[in-house]
């Protein structure tokens, strides 16, 4: 079990804030198949404390949604600390601050993984945070570092954090400039969770329950974080909480299983979103899915050029794997 401050989560297994994926009907739709615990889409702090719609657009949420954290990021502590008291005023059971985004358009402003170069920053950034909220858990997630993959920076920045009463860190085993390449270093990773006395988290390439076991085995960390493993694949959830706790093997969903869960998806997507949107939104998810099935090449073609909801869930129903 996780515990974080008043939160305590079963299986310590959790789904990362991402960009244009964690919806609400991605959330939902995965709670369906056993995750515990996810965030909203990332949520600029300014934009929340300016109270600009498409921030509050992002936090949209149900009953059913829970329990559920949200995630700043910005680089002025007075607005972090301000947004903070909202996120708590608001409902939700976890406040997570980003120092992992790596885009320019995050980093190049000073927030983001840029702060893992800027620690006194970082330090007014968290105080002011951890004084505006009261009764939920603040947690920081982080990369390695900037360039340096060592992870002493994170180190460093995992020190300030639990020094200003922050409850846990999620360290990313990647480094700001590799973005996304390479592989996810889960030694350094250890060396974070060794170096503090709060919870540390582990993130990067777990694309199955083998891997969160492989991260949990290096780093000995205290849970694990989904990213992209996630997509397509609400069944990962479930199959790393039985593995982690010794209770079966991964169960792999059949072709059928996949199509049932996009078309669940669909359903969802056109339920908080209007039509048109929805569609569009499909073109980017639905090949989640069926990566690496045959045909699914010929797939994406077709649901690119699909104007129509009926037509949509026709190829969804109507695809089968080329032979």
């Amino acid at each position: 079990m996780l515990k974080l401050k008043n939160l305590h989560l079963r299986s310590g297994v959790i789904q990362s804030p991402m960009a244009g994926c964690t919806d609400l009907a991605y959330r939902l739709l995965s709670r369906s198949y056993g995750m515990e615990f996810c965030f909203l889409e990332m949520v600029s702090a300014e934009s929340l404390v300016r109270d600009h719609s498409g921030a509050r657009d992002l936090m949209e949420t149900t009953p059913e949604d829970r329990p559920l954290g949200a995630q700043l990021v910005g680089c002025r502590p007075e607005a972090m600390g301000e947004a903070a008291k909202i996120v708590e005023d608001m409902g939700f059971d976890l406040l997570d601050l980003n120092l992992g985004c790596p885009v320019p358009k995050v980093a190049g402003n000073g927030a983001g993984s840029a702060l893992l170069a800027e620690p006194d920053k970082a330090r007014a950034i968290f105080a002011a945070v951890v004084k505006a909220v009261k009764k939920i858990p603040v947690t920081v997630k982080m990369r390695l570092g900037v360039q340096d993959a060592s992870g002493e920076e994170a180190v460093r920045t995992a020190r300030i954090a639990e020094a200003c009463g922050v409850d846990a860190v999620t360290v990313h085993g990647r480094t700001r400039v590799q973005g996304y390449s390479g592989v996810a270093d889960y030694q350094a990773i250890g060396k974070v969770k060794a170096a503090v006395k709060i919870p540390v988290i582990g993130n990067g390439d777990v694309v199955s329950a083998a891997d969160a076991r492989r991260l949990r085995e290096i780093s000995s960390c205290d849970g694990v974080m989904i990213g992209r493993g996630g997509l397509g694949n609400p069944w990962i959830f479930k199959n790393i909480e039985k593995t982690l706790s010794g209770n079966g093997e991964s169960d792999e969903p059949s072709f059928e299983e996949k199509k049932s869960a996009l078309l669940r998806h669909f359903e969802l997507e056109l339920e908080y979103r209007e039509g048109k949107t929805a569609l569009l939104y499909m073109r980017r998810i639905a090949c989640w899915y069926f990566k690496n099935i045959p045909g699914v090449n010929e797939f994406r073609t077709a649901i690119n050029t699909c104007l129509s909801v009926p037509d949509m869930r026709g190829l969804i129903q109507n695809f089968n794997p080329l032979s």
